[in-house]
């Protein structure tokens, strides 16, 4: 019996944004709530809608998107490689893995590099390698091993990653969930001194949580955890993939406290957006306890992901976005803060990762979001009363100051 249907894959009479918002209701899982603004091109920090609107982006795709939107050298470098060889699996080798591996290490100063797809991979990947270091190299019984994270942390949305979330939303109705975890407060070194133990083997930490709201760490937070981590043999691992490749107005947030991480997990903006690419960043000694066989990926490190990966951190060094978040991200901050209304409670951030906290009683975030989408400003809140700004790496003056007299218009 014949099932083709000849419409099947044309746009079926959409016209307008409605007929795309309401038949993505019709046939999609409801596990997203989006702002009502239906994308369909982008170049650089815009992005426009189904009906020619105009908006700034100022979300990033939660990031991966620091070098704009359809960079044109990552571009160039992804249409290139896909002409050659797309995929090879690591049953073969390929010719992208080995400089890959290369120019990541010197940029990074890793020592060894574990590529995976998403962020979420790539946190599973360490937490697995914690515990193979933990009982093949500290030397704890088996089954055992205890890894200690944060209060309000988000790690992604795995089954093993939500059971130690505290977020009500991500972990009910999941369970039940992995043993093997503690959780501290964030930002209290002795909260998390406490909470070591013979079996503890590892502490795993955004430096700036992200999806918490921009939650910035008390100064020298993550120095004295680096150094709980290395009295008390603990790999110390630091979840980058929001803050690390520039967003901060560093390579990686670590940077700013002058700390080496013994696992450093990047992965958004890896590819500029272009492909899901992941990886963990390692010292020696704890990736050599992998061995064949024992964990990988179909795509890991597959030679498209690896030419786009190259790329991407390519231009964002060469063409000075990570000096440039700095300094753009200051000029933004400072001129946010400065606005007068009674909605704000804070504004923090650092680089171009900035968050405006609004005042309970002002009614929530979600109806700001609204009025700067009208306003052609893109932004989502989180946690109900935080709006979260995080514009590409190549924002120039003139459209910081922009941002800022959006807000001020809604806000005032």
């Amino acid at each position: 019996m014949n099932h083709f249907t000849p419409n099947l894959f044309t746009s079926g009479g959409l016209q307008n944004a409605g007929d795309y918002i309401a038949r993505e209701a019709e046939f999609g899982a409801k596990n997203y709530k989006a702002l009502d603004v239906v994308l369909s091109r982008g170049e650089g920090v815009y992005v426009w809608d189904v009906d020619g609107k105009r908006y700034m982006d100022c979300l990033s795709a939660y990031s991966a998107v620091n070098q704009g939107h359809c960079h044109p050298r990552i571009l160039g470098a992804m249409t290139e490689q896909a002409s050659k060889l797309t995929l090879t699996s690591r049953a073969f080798r390929n010719d992208q893995l080995a400089p890959f591996y290369e120019e990541i290490c010197a940029l990074t100063k890793a020592h060894k590099v574990l590529p995976m797809n998403s962020g979420a991979e790539a946190v599973e990947s360490a937490l697995k390698l914690a515990r193979k270091w933990g009982y093949t190299v500290k030397g704890v019984a088996d089954g055992q091993a205890e890894i200690i994270v944060c209060a309000n942390n988000f790690h992604g949305r795995t089954i093993t990653i939500v059971g130690f979330s505290s977020d009500p939303g991500s972990r009910e109705g999941f369970g039940p969930y992995a043993a093997g975890f503690k959780m501290v407060s964030f930002g209290d070194a002795a909260a998390l001194e406490a909470a070591i133990t013979p079996n503890t083997v590892a502490f795993l930490v955004e430096p700036i949580q992200g999806e918490a709201g921009v939650i910035i760490p008390p100064s020298g937070y993550l120095k004295k955890a680096r150094e709980l981590c290395t009295r008390h043999n603990v790999l110390f691992i630091l979840d980058e993939i929001q803050t690390g490749l520039g967003r901060t107005g560093k390579l990686l947030a670590e940077e700013h406290e002058g700390v080496e991480a013994d696992l450093t997990l990047i992965g958004k903006a890896l590819s500029g957006g272009f492909y899901p690419v992941s990886a963990v960043l390692s010292n020696t000694e704890a990736m050599s306890v992998l061995h064949p066989g024992e964990h990988g990926s179909t795509f890991g490190g597959n030679p498209l992901a690896c030419a786009i990966a190259r790329m991407a951190l390519k231009v964002l060094v060469e063409e000075g976005m990570i000096e440039n978040a700095a300094t753009i991200g200051e000029r933004l901050k400072t001129s946010l803060a400065d606005i007068r209304s009674n909605m704000v409670r804070e504004v923090r951030g650092a680089g171009l990762m900035i968050a405006v906290e609004l005042d309970p009683a002002a009614g929530g975030a979600r109806p700001v979001c609204e009025e700067l989408v009208a306003r052609g400003l893109l932004a989502k809140e989180t946690h109900d009363h935080t709006i979260r700004i995080a514009p590409p790496l190549i924002l120039t003056a003139d459209q910081a100051d922009w941002i800022t007299e959006q807000f001020a218009a809604v806000l005032r």
